[in-house]
C-alpha cells in the first residue's frame, strides 16, 4: 500500500508540475478522448476529510461558462442543501493543476478530489465551484489564466442565480494551478477576498530547466506567483499556503514566496505537513492532513 501511494504521488507530481512536458504534446496529436494511466490512478481519489451532510448538497453540473472556437468550458456549482432562494454566499473557486493532456476523457471537475471539495465547500456554508481550464502547454500560458478570469466573471455576473455574493470570491488552487493566482496577486481586485495554495508551484524558476528554453523568462514571469507578489503595488488579499514536506522540487519556491509575503507584511497563514506528499489531501490519511483542511475552511470563513 505504501508503494502504491508513492507511485500515485509521483504520478501527481509528473502531471501537475510538468516533469514530463512532452505528455501534453503527445496526447494532443491524438484526437481520441482517452485517459492515460496516471488519470485512471488519480481520478477516483477523494479528499481525506469529511463534513456532515456533504453528500446531500445541491449540484448544478456542466454549466457552460465560456465558449471558444474549439470547445465549451464547463463548471459544476455546489450549493448547501438548505440554501434558500435569494441567498448570497461566498463562492470558493477550486483551480486544478496542469499541464494536462487536452484530450482527457475524464476532465478535472469529474475527479474525486474536486467533487469532494465542492461538496465540502457547500456543506460548510459556501458555494463551491469546480471547473475545467486549458492548462495544456507552456507555449500558451495566457489561455488558462483567461479561463480563470472568465470563470470568475461568469460567477460574478450570474451571482443572483447561483446564490453567490459577487464581492466575496475565494480562490483555492492546487499544484500547478497556483500559477493562475498570479494575476489576482498582482492586481488584488477587492472581490477576491482571500487565496489558498496547496502544494503549489509558487516560483516558476523551480521548473525552469523543465520548461522549453524557447520560452523566455519575460513570458513566464507574469505567471509566477512570486514575481506577481514581489511586483504588486496593491494591498494583498489574505493568503494561506499549505506546504507538503516531501515536495523537494517545489518547496524552495514555497519558502521564498512565504518570505516575500512576510517582507511585505501581508496577511499570510502557513501550514506545513512535514511528511505530506504532493497531493497529501488525497494520499496521506492522517491527522495532520485533516488539521490543514479544517484550518483552511476556518481561514475562508474568517476572511470571506
Amino acid at each position: 500500500m505504501r508503494n502504491k501511494k508513492r507511485l500515485t504521488a509521483m504520478l501527481l507530481l509528473l502531471a501537475f508540475t510538468s516533469v514530463l512536458p512532452g505528455i501534453a504534446q503527445q496526447s494532443q496529436q491524438s484526437g481520441k478522448l482517452e485517459d492515460p494511466p496516471w488519470i485512471k490512478q488519480v481520478a477516483p481519489a477523494r479528499v481525506l476529510y469529511t463534513v456532515p451532510n456533504m453528500e446531500q448538497v445541491k449540484v448544478k453540473r456542466d454549466v457552460v461558462y465560456k465558449r471558444t472556437a474549439d470547445v465549451e468550458l464547463k463548471a459544476d456549482i455546489y450549493s448547501p442543501a438548505d440554501s434558500k432562494s435569494g441567498a448570497r454566499l461566498p463562492a470558493v473557486i477550486f483551480i486544478h493543476g496542469g499541464l494536462l493532456p487536452p484530450n482527457l476523457l475524464t476532465k478535472p471537475k469529474e475527479w474525486g478530489v474536486y467533487i469532494s471539495y465542492g461538496q465540502i465547500a457547500a456543506a460548510s456554508g459556501f458555494v463551491g465551484v469546480t471547473f475545467n481550464h486549458r492548462f495544456y502547454s507552456w507555449n500558451n500560458l495566457g489561455e488558462p489564466q483567461s479561463d480563470v478570469n472568465d470563470l470568475v466573471a461568469y460567477v460574478r455576473n450570474n451571482a443572483e442565480s447561483l446564490g453567490v455574493d459577487k464581492d466575496r470570491i475565494i480562490l483555492w488552487a492546487f499544484s500547478g494551478g497556483t500559477l493562475l493566482l498570479s494575476q489576482s496577486l498582482r492586481d488584488a481586485p477587492p472581490h477576491i477576498r482571500c487565496m489558498i495554495s496547496y502544494y503549489g508551484v509558487l516560483d516558476l524558476q523551480d521548473l525552469r530547466k523543465r520548461i522549453p528554453a524557447t520560452i523566455a523568462d519575460e513570458t513566464l514571469n507574469p505567471l509566477s506567483p512570486l514575481h506577481a507578489l514581489t511586483n504588486s503595488k496593491n494591498k494583498l488579499p489574505p493568503m494561506l499556503v499549505a506546504r507538503a514536506g516531501l515536495d523537494a522540487d517545489l518547496n524552495g519556491g514555497v519558502d521564498r514566496f512565504v518570505q516575500a509575503a512576510l517582507a511585505k507584511n501581508a496577511t499570510i497563514d502557513f501550514s506545513n505537513h512535514p511528511v505530506g506528499q504532493h497531493g497529501f489531501d488525497i494520499l496521506d490519511d492522517n491527522q495532520r492532513t485533516r488539521e490543514i483542511i479544517k484550518q483552511t475552511l476556518e481561514f475562508i470563513r474568517e476572511h470571506s
